[in-house]
């Protein structure tokens, strides 16, 4: 009988607050998932429009750009302090942590509320036809995402600043930056379909 092989990791330490960290694999892994995931949404966005002439449909007001445009800035700005937090985690500094996740939360949050103002110019619902139907999931899967990670965020201020915080909770710092990253990332195709696309795309 052949023995079993074993290997000793009784050496590696319990974490690791770094891109190496199986956490943080894990994350990246489940990023390119939802990757997928909008590329379908994406692909169907187009699949949709090929099969009739007017897009958006006739009495459908094109999305307006002012609003989401002027969104991006803080979207992007929120990103200095998610990378913030994540250097601080590495480098177990508290008060960085807190500035991070602190700057992360009120910009993505500025974003969230831009966004719901924008909704609200729609002309169109979910259930008006192809095109409502389209963009509206586009906007939920995007805004469900977000919300997540800020509420995430949320939580890891509270364990920061309530002094309950170790290595798993600066674990749980770093990689709740790949996802935000991901989020911004993602956007920038999102926004030039939802946007731009019935502009460029807008007639045969």
């Amino acid at each position: 009988m052949t023995p079993a092989r074993t290997l000793d990791v009784s050496s590696l330490p319990p974490y690791d607050v770094s891109n190496k960290s199986p956490l943080f694999m894990g994350q990246t892994l489940l990023c390119a998932v939802e990757v997928s995931v909008f590329f379908i949404l994406i692909a169907t966005y187009f699949f949709l429009r090929l099969s009739v002439d007017v897009w958006p449909p006739p009495g459908t007001i094109k999305p307006d750009l002012l609003l989401p445009t002027l969104a991006f800035i803080p979207l992007l700005a929120s990103c200095g302090g998610s990378y913030w937090a994540s250097e601080a985690a590495k480098k177990n500094d508290r008060k960085g942590m807190l500035t991070g996740l602190g700057l992360n939360l009120f910009l993505g949050c500025v974003f969230m509320m831009l966004r719901a103002v924008e909704w609200g110019s729609f002309n169109f619902s979910w259930s008006s036809d192809a095109h409502g139907t389209i963009v509206w999931s586009i906007l939920f899967l995007h805004s469900y995402d977000a919300i997540a990670d800020l509420l995430m965020t949320a939580a890891l201020i509270f364990f920061v600043a309530t002094g309950r915080w170790a290595e798993k909770q600066r674990i749980g710092v770093h990689v709740d930056s790949v996802l935000w990253y991901f989020i911004v990332a993602i956007w920038v195709p999102l926004y030039t379909v939802v946007y731009w696309g019935p502009r460029f795309v807008g007639t045969r």
